[in-house]
C-alpha cells in the first residue's frame, strides 16, 4: 500500500512540474522582441492549428520557462520559430515580422 501511495504522489509531482514550465493551449507567453516590439507565443493558436506540444518541445525549445532566448541570426527556416514557420507549414518569418513582432 505504501508503495502505490508513493508511486501516485511521484506521478502527481510529475505531472504538475510540466504543466508548471510549459505554455498550455489557452495560455500566452511574452518574449521580449527589442527593437522589433514584443513577441506573445499563444499555445492555443498551436494547438488549434493542429500542433502537439511534443512537436517543439524539448526538441526545439527547452521546457524551462525564461530557458529560451532568440537573436536576429536565429531567424532561418532550420532553427527554433522557423521549423515550422518556413512558407510551408506555416507563414514564412521573412517579410511577416509584424505577425509575431507587435510594437
Amino acid at each position: 500500500m505504501k508503495k502505490i501511495a508513493i508511486l501516485i504522489t511521484l506521478l502527481a509531482v510529475v505531472a504538475f512540474i510540466g504543466s508548471a514550465m510549459a505554455v498550455p493551449p489557452g495560455k500566452t507567453i511574452e518574449y521580449a522582441g527589442g527593437a522589433m516590439g514584443k513577441v506573445t507565443f499563444n499555445g492555443k493558436t498551436h494547438a488549434d492549428a493542429g500542433n502537439k506540444c511534443t512537436d517543439c518541445h524539448p526538441k526545439l525549445f527547452q521546457m524551462k520557462k525564461g530557458s529560451f532566448k532568440m537573436s536576429a541570426a536565429d531567424h532561418t527556416p532550420d532553427k527554433y520559430c522557423g521549423t515550422c514557420h518556413n512558407g510551408e507549414k506555416a507563414f514564412a518569418q521573412k517579410g511577416n515580422c509584424a505577425n509575431c513582432h507587435k510594437k
